[in-house]
Order: structure tokens, then C-alpha cells, then sequence
């Protein structure tokens, strides 16, 4: 059966709650809410204002992890900064889930490429998750979706180089050192994003939002401007399919834009996470898509 994967070409915070809605899956218990929080100087990431009415939906936390780059958000006190800067405490008790350790570690006895991740220990204080997601190219890993935001989002500083280097250090100051081949890359990240859904054991639901469509990420904080003009919003309970269908919409465009859009994702074998995570069998890369009126 194909996983069905809903759009709206309507881009407005009360489509998200429809496009929440329109999944059939109350998230229940303590919620997190999976965001990007937006490079300092980054020109393209979702404000807490645009996502503010699908979190007061469900009375979600909004959380994220510290990076393991240079910037503001590689460690917990320039991370808190921003997120205060940004707007985020304002409207929100924000959790950075690897705030103080020990990491949890969780088992990937399945894994291509890694056996174990390392994620954020405050992920233990949600029931569920719903994961928030600006589609967009990204210079690493071709593209960012659903897939990234639950492996690299949820992973902590630690697993975040575990992922990068293919499960060769967990340290900071020697992971670009060890950085692993790319599609080795691509499928530690497939591995991440598994243990994140077998974690909360169906209890995540998925949206993406396809705006701003810049090859670069929200973490650039100097990012290239859009290349493609807005599609719009898809949900979905699969987030293999989600992603799918997103490369599909970029591939199937009349935009001129696309073809430097999609360089940047073949430049890096975007669509190897994909494959990879297909793979590991948590979704399929086969979905209905379900247009929802305007």
C-alpha cells in the first residue's frame, strides 16, 4: 500500500494545521516539535511566527540540538542566545535536547553504515514528535527534508559527528578532519533518521514546507537567495515518502530555477539518503499524493 503524502499550494500557518490535520494522527502525551532555528544572519528560515499555530495545536515544546560547526549554535550558551534573538523563547518553552549530558544512545543493530546514534537526552521527556521541516537544497547533504531534520536535527553535537563520519569520532575537533565519503554520509544519515522513528514507535508525524527554496541551508549564515519560486505544504506519516515527493515536485517544476536547485542536490547525491532509507524498510518511497484545495 503506497503512503499517502498530502500538498496544498497554499502557504499560511493556518494551512499547516490543516495539512496536520488532514493525517488522521493526534499526537498524544508531551509533544516536541522539531524545528530548525535559523543560522544567525540566515535570511530564509521559518520565524516561530509562521509555525506558532500548529505548536499551540498541540501544546508542543519546541526543541533542537547544539551543532558541530563553527557559528551560533555549537554550544548551549550561544545556542539559548539565538533562539532568545530569533524570537523563539518568546512564543515557546524551547528544549535544546543536548543542553547537558550524557547523550542517549540508542541501538541501530540494522544500520548500513552505523550501529548506534547518539541523540539529544532530553528527547526522553516527549511522547511524540511532530517534525517541522524547510525544504531546501543544503551544501552537505544536497538537500534538507524530514530525513535530515530527525538525523542531524535530533542528533546531539556528539552523534552529529558520529553521522558525518560515518561512526568514526564523536569529537567536535577532528570530525571535518574524518569526514566520511559522501554516500557513506548520505546512509549514516538514513541510520540516524531510523532510530529516531523506531524510538517514538509511530507516535511522529511529518511536514514539510517548501518555501524559501534556496540550495543552501537555514544553518548557512550566509545563504544563497531562492532560486524557485514557492510550491507549497505536504504532510505525511512517511517520511521516506514526504521527501520523495518534494525532489519529485522540484523535478517535475517549470522553473527555470530547478536546474541550479537540482545540481545542487545531484552534486551530492541528495537522493542516496533516500535510497538508503528505503532500505532500512521505516517507509517507502512509493506515496498517493493528495492535492488539497486552496
Amino acid at each position: 500500500m503506497k503512503s499517502k503524502v498530502f500538498f496544498t499550494r497554499t502557504i499560511t500557518p493556518e494551512k499547516v494545521i490543516e495539512m496536520y490535520e488532514a493525517l488522521g494522527k493526534p499526537l498524544t502525551g508531551r509533544v516536541a516539535a522539531k524545528v530548525h532555528s535559523g543560522e544567525a544572519g540566515n535570511q530564509n528560515f521559518l520565524h516561530p511566527e509562521f509555525w506558532t499555530p500548529v505548536i499551540e495545536k498541540v501544546n508542543a515544546a519546541v526543541v533542537e540540538c547544539n551543532t558541530a560547526y563553527e557559528g551560533a549554535r555549537n554550544s548551549t550558551e550561544k545556542h539559548k542566545k539565538l533562539m532568545e534573538d530569533h524570537g523563539w523563547t518568546k512564543y515557546f518553552d524551547v528544549d535544546l535536547m543536548d543542553e547537558e549530558g550524557p547523550d542517549l544512545c540508542v541501538k541501530i543493530p540494522n544500520g548500513l553504515i552505523i550501529k548506534e546514534n547518539y541523540l539529544g537526552k532530553n528527547i526522553q521527556n516527549y511522547d511524540s514528535m511532530m517534525v517541522l521541516a524547510h525544504f531546501k537544497g543544503h551544501p552537505m547533504g544536497g538537500y534538507g527534508g524530514a530525513l535530515k531534520q530527525l538525523a542531524i536535527g535530533c542528533a546531539s553535537t556528539a552523534g552529529k559527528c558520529w553521522i558525518h563520519s560515518a561512526g568514526v569520532t564523536k569529537d567536535q575537533a577532528d570530525v571535518w578532519q574524518n569526514a566520511a565519503p559522501q554516500d557513506a554520509f548520505c546512509e549514516a544519515m538514513a541510520d540516524a533518521a531510523a532510530s529516531v522513528v523506531e524510538y517514538f514507535k509511530g507516535n511522529i508525524v511529518y511536514i514539510n514546507i517548501m518555501c524559501n527554496l534556496s540550495v543552501d541551508c537555514d544553518c548557512c549564515a550566509v545563504a544563497e537567495d531562492p532560486c524557485m519560486k514557492d510550491i507549497g505544504i505536504l504532510s505525511s506519516l512517511d517520511p521516506i515518502a514526504l521527501d520523495q515527493a518534494c525532489i519529485d515536485m522540484i523535478y517535475a517544476s517549470d522553473d527555470p530555477g530547478k536546474k541550479h536547485f537540482i545540481e545542487r542536490v545531484e552534486s551530492r547525491h541528495g537522493i542516496h539518503t533516500i535510497e538508503a532509507a528505503a532500505r532500512l524498510g521505516f517507509g517507502s518511497r512509493e506515496y498517493e499524493l493528495v492535492e488539497l484545495e486552496g
